[in-house]
């Protein structure tokens, strides 16, 4: 079998597409590529639904936590506390028992957009229960930056706002949003590249692959598992987040210069984001 017929078979079997049976012998490092390539789709699609769902719900709780209102501000801090201060991999076990147990035992759990009763078991699946969890993780993580952020914004650059009569919402929409993006966005880049590389946990969590469709860590731990090296599958999948690495960083650092216009050339800063060791 050749290349091209490998990638024409396996290219997009992640999503039920192409041929069903994986490879059990005689594995080449084609297949390899191709398979995990294609489990790659699941974790960009985590990854970029539970950022642009999340974008708007951490603007929202940056403002609600520098809100004078404690019925605004008490419940941001503590959804932000709740989620920053849990492990991701325990978040993931306990929202799965939730969905699974709860309707389960008659009860029913309305989450707002939808009601847990026995007939919402596709929340159990990956594609639906696994993305809530990274979009509520990254919305508290992403909050806690455009929170600080919002607290850096220069004073003078609010005086000089109401100087120009500026107000109300105005004044937000003019002035102290892009100036929290502008401080913010370094560390929100930061903050992307480890959801995408998180995303890897939706595997050993308990929200199943459902048909084979699984994630890329799904098809190197296969592979791995195959041909008992584990040298050959890991570095292919690493390789292949790199490349997503460097691709978010390339993407956000266009909307950072967009961001910082409006600076002379010789103030514009570099967005430079540092890998995080620990989180």
């Amino acid at each position: 079998m050749s290349c091209l017929q490998t990638i024409a078979d396996y290219g997009l079997r992640s999503i039920g597409i192409g041929e069903r049976l994986l490879p059990k012998a005689d594995i080449t490092l084609c297949q390899q590529f191709t398979l995990i390539g294609s489990g790659l789709i699941w974790n960009v699609y985590f990854a970029l639904c539970a950022l642009i769902l999340g974008f708007g719900l951490s603007i929202s709780l940056a403002l609600a936590r520098n809100s004078a209102s404690p019925w605004l501000r008490k419940p941001a801090d503590w959804f932000i506390f709740v989620f920053r201060g849990s492990p991701l991999f325990i978040q993931f076990f306990l929202f799965y028992e939730a969905f699974t147990l709860l309707p389960k035992n008659g009860l029913e759990l309305n989450l707002g957009f939808t009601t847990l009763t026995a007939e919402t078991r596709w929340l159990t699946r990956a594609g639906a229960g696994a993305l809530i969890v990274l979009f509520l993780n990254t919305s508290a993580y992403a909050g806690e930056i455009f929170h600080g952020a919002l607290r850096s914004v220069p004073k003078g650059d609010l005086e000089a706002a109401d100087a120009y009569g500026f107000s109300g919402f105005k004044k937000f929409r003019r002035i102290t949003f892009p100036t929290m993006l502008r401080l913010g966005w370094p560390a929100y880049t930061n903050e992307a590249i480890f959801l995408t590389h998180a995303t890897t946990l939706v595997y050993f969590s308990s929200f199943p692959a459902w048909q084979q469709k699984g994630d890329a860590l799904y098809y190197a731990n296969y592979f791995a598992d195959k041909t008992f090296n584990p040298f050959i599958s890991y570095p292919i999948l690493a390789f292949y987040f790199i490349l997503l690495s460097l691709a978010i960083i390339f993407l956000y650092g266009r909307v950072y210069r967009h961001l910082n216009r409006h600076l002379p050339q010789a103030r514009k800063p570099r967005l430079r984001p540092r890998p995080q060791l620990m989180r």
